[in-house]
């Protein structure tokens, strides 16, 4: 990331978890975000496009970020990766006004804030991308990030029925969420508020 975001990043933040350190993620960064992944549950993983556990998945990973296709930061604690959030955005696609928010959080990190905390850093990345449209997916059973997306206004768009299948070869249906950016932006600006802090 360039321009007005560059800046941003590294920094210390103040949540339930105690300090943590917001940065972009590098290729330096996949041994410990390998051992993120690792440690997560299974299931966790479902929502994902392909499985972050695998390292030839890191690897094209890196590849896509260096490409500009995803922006990643993550949430480090004593130099350990505890939650990450990437923006998926294509601007040669049909759809270059839209992003996809993907944010997965530690298991025993989870009720501390750090998911609303990397869901408002995507918001501001996505604010100086020009993005319209934010898009999150996850499994129906997903309740408490379902519930924490909503809070921040996105709202249910579609329910795929057996559309993600797990090691074990069982399937689960898959709920997208989405929240109008453009809606967002054009509130702030009435009130008065800055475009992204």
């Amino acid at each position: 990331m360039t321009g007005a975001d560059a800046g941003r990043y590294p920094r210390t933040v103040q949540c339930k978890a105690g300090d943590l350190q917001l940065r972009y993620m590098t290729a330096a960064d996949e041994t410990a975000v390998l051992a993120f992944a690792r440690a997560l549950p299974d299931h966790d993983l479902l929502f994902l496009p392909r499985d972050i556990a695998q390292p030839k998945v890191l690897a094209a990973w890196m590849a896509e970020i260096e490409r500009g296709a995803l922006t990643t930061v993550l949430a480090g604690d004593a130099g350990a990766v505890v939650g990450c959030a990437t923006l998926a955005s294509e601007k040669l696609s049909w759809s270059p006004h839209v992003g996809e928010i993907r944010v997965i959080v530690a298991a025993e990190m989870r009720g501390k804030g750090i998911g609303r905390l990397l869901i408002e850093e995507m918001f501001r990345i996505a604010l100086r991308l020009g993005l319209e449209k934010l898009v999150a997916q996850m499994t129906v059973d997903q309740r408490g990030a379902i519930a924490v997306f909503e809070s921040m206004g996105f709202r249910g768009e579609a329910l795929l029925r057996d559309h993600v299948k797990d090691h074990t070869g069982t399937k689960h249906d898959l709920v997208v969420l989405s929240h109008d950016v453009a809606r967002f932006q054009s509130t702030i600006e009435a009130y008065g508020l800055t475009k992204a802090r």
